[in-house]
């Protein structure tokens, strides 16, 4: 049988990894699928300045400065766009798909943002997008989202899913790191960005979280819809005094059905330290997924690098081609539910959403601060669980107060906590976390 033809767009850290499992797997693919896998069209910035190693590993393939020659190519059976962003590259895929061309993509924000209208394009030109590499790297949890769970009415999908801010709390923790030192770190060993904004204020964690809710709940892609929130604000105090009240602090991605409609909200929380989560540390990913029948069952894994994405990636590249021959009707859907039976369902609000909060506040060291804190809290309707005062006073003679509430509404506590940074007693820089008890 004749080889399955691969235009790759891109020869970074995926693309590259993708070109060395090629190269080095190669026989075993075969024996898998029943034919060779070949890149035949590649497409990199500088393909003059390209080393002989990687060339060598590339083969016959023709190189291309300009991807959307690589899309052009005749001889490509399989698109794999692995070159990011949203602009260039959603133009580059909606052209593959317009010429009928599969294509496989590791771009998270793309799908979470553009995937509606490229899955709709995909469907009409009779083609598919697989995009299992877009979240947790190398753990399949689209697979099992898309088609391992399809007995079961999902209740809730919550998880780490961003290394980067995993590891950084994960050293704030173990090594009592402040957290610029802990991303100083992440960024040396290649695990944040020089600019690591869209990891660290919760934003990729949203993308991933968005598709990860479409398809378990049978819903359009509601990137927007997400609450999000990063780690800036979490300090060394915070993870150390919610060790103290038995949590740990994680950043995390929570979809849930409840009574106000479907929570989507990525943010750092605390979560009991003994649920398997909190003991996933480092860049680690995992999530749990929560079936009727099946109850709850955990996923994890490395969630980025070369070697974890790029292995999605051929393994997409291999279920699309079992199956370009198949009727489209019979495939599964991309977004696991049929394109007529997707319902919009209610976001809920975060304002309505109700936990139990951890909250850090500065406070003067003297009588009579906590009785009206707790008055301005009663007034609210919120009680305290419990607290924790300190003595390790600031350069203003201010000690850390650190309480934990019973559950209570996220409006109500951010309504009494407005009302307490406007006391003279207290400093207007309070942290709060919501808590999650996974039960």
């Amino acid at each position: 049988m004749d080889a399955l033809r691969i235009g790759l767009l891109g020869t970074g850290t995926v693309g590259g990894g993708v070109i060395r499992i090629l190269a080095t797997a190669g026989d075993e693919i075969a024996r898998r699928l029943g034919r060779r896998v070949e890149i035949t069209h590649a497409a990199c910035r500088h393909p003059e300045s390209m080393d002989e190693a990687r060339r060598k590993e590339l083969g016959g393939a023709q190189l291309h400065s300009d991807p959307m020659e690589v899309v052009e190519a005749d001889d490509v059976d399989i698109v794999a766009e692995l070159i990011g962003g949203e602009d260039v590259a959603l133009r580059l895929i909606k052209r593959a798909l317009e010429r009928g061309r599969p294509v496989v993509t590791a771009n998270k924000a793309l799908i979470a943002q553009h995937g509606d209208e490229v899955f709709a394009l995909a469907r009409e030109r009779g083609v598919c997008v697989a995009y299992e590499a877009s979240v947790m790297g190398g753990v399949p949890i689209i697979q099992v989202l898309r088609e391992s769970m399809s007995a079961n009415r999902l209740q809730r999908v919550v998880g780490i899913i961003n290394g980067t801010c995993n590891y950084i709390l994960t050293k704030m923790r173990t090594e009592n790191m402040e957290y610029a030192d802990a991303l100083s770190e992440a960024q040396k060993l290649g695990y944040a960005e020089a600019d690591p904004t869209l990891d660290i204020e919760g934003i990729d964690a949203a993308h991933k979280l968005a598709i990860m809710a479409a398809i378990s709940f049978g819903t359009p892609l509601s990137y927007p819809a997400v609450f999000t929130e990063g780690i800036t604000a979490v300090r060394g105090v915070d993870v150390r005094y919610a060790e103290e009240f038995g949590y740990r602090i994680r950043h995390l991605g929570v979809a849930r059905l409840g009574e106000a409609g479907l929570e989507l909200r990525a943010h750092p929380a605390l979560i009991p330290s003994q649920h398997l989560l909190a003991s996933v540390d480092g860049v680690m990913n995992a999530v749990e997924v929560v079936g009727d029948a099946v109850g709850p069952t955990l996923y994890c894994g490395a969630g980025a690098g070369s070697g974890p994405t790029a292995s999605a990636v051929v393994s997409d590249m291999l279920e699309v081609a079992r199956t370009m021959a198949a009727p489209v009707e019979s495939r599964t859907p991309a977004l696991a539910f049929q394109a007529d039976a997707v319902r919009e369902l209610p976001i809920a609000p975060i304002s309505e959403l109700k936990t139990a909060c951890y909250v850090r506040m500065m406070v003067k060291d003297k009588a009579g601060v906590l009785s009206s804190l707790s008055a301005i809290l009663a007034k609210h309707d919120i009680s305290i669980r419990s607290v924790s005062q300190h003595e390790d006073a600031d350069a203003g003679g201010k000690v850390p107060l650190i309480f934990m509430t019973h559950e209570t509404g996220d409006e109500n506590l951010s309504r009494a906590l407005d009302e307490a940074a406007l006391e003279n007693d207290i400093a207007s820089d309070i942290l709060r976390l919501r808590v999650e008890n996974l039960s």
